[in-house]
């Protein structure tokens, strides 16, 4: 079975009212699945169930306030390093959005990981990654990009098609 999730008016609600819309181009949950999970057969069903490395995953929601005129500045960082970063320090990259009505002001994300004591470990790891450090401080020599910051861990539904 194929799960296919398109952009005609499919929202998905994520924690306390937070709604994000989905990309315009088709997505193939088996394609995600296997970037997540390279060692996988091709053919495996594992996304729609628990698999021993997955069965403890959990996802982070995370929501960043940009300061006034510094969105651009934040997606180029995380374009050209966080991104990267994140997947060298374990975690694993699911999709970026800009809300809707106010592109400017917000960037939402969401990140997996394995546990949340993996979760704990790769922000660690990522905080004291010395290539963070330097990106961290070239992206902000004009000022913070960032003056707020959310962060809600979550874990599927039984029914979620994504785990």
């Amino acid at each position: 079975m194929k799960v296919i999730i398109s952009r005609s008016g499919l929202w998905v609600l994520f924690g306390l009212a937070t709604v994000v819309a989905i990309g315009s181009s088709v997505i193939d949950l088996r394609s995600i699945r296997a970037a997540t999970y390279p060692n996988e057969t091709a053919n495996s069903n594992s996304l729609l169930g628990n698999t021993a490395e997955g069965k403890d995953r959990i996802f982070e929601l995370r929501t960043y306030y940009a300061a006034k005129g510094k969105m651009p500045a934040l997606l180029k960082r995380f374009r050209d390093h966080t991104t990267k970063l994140f997947e060298k320090h374990g975690m694993t990259n699911i999709g970026y959005w800009v809300d809707s009505k106010d592109p400017e002001g917000k960037l939402i994300y969401i990140v997996a990981h394995a546990s949340k004591e993996a979760a704990e470990k790769s922000w660690k790891a990522f905080r004291d990654d010395p290539d963070w450090q330097k990106a961290y401080k070239a992206s902000e020599v004009n000022g913070k990009l960032v003056d707020k910051l959310e962060s809600v861990y979550m874990n599927p539904t039984d029914f979620s098609a994504l785990k």
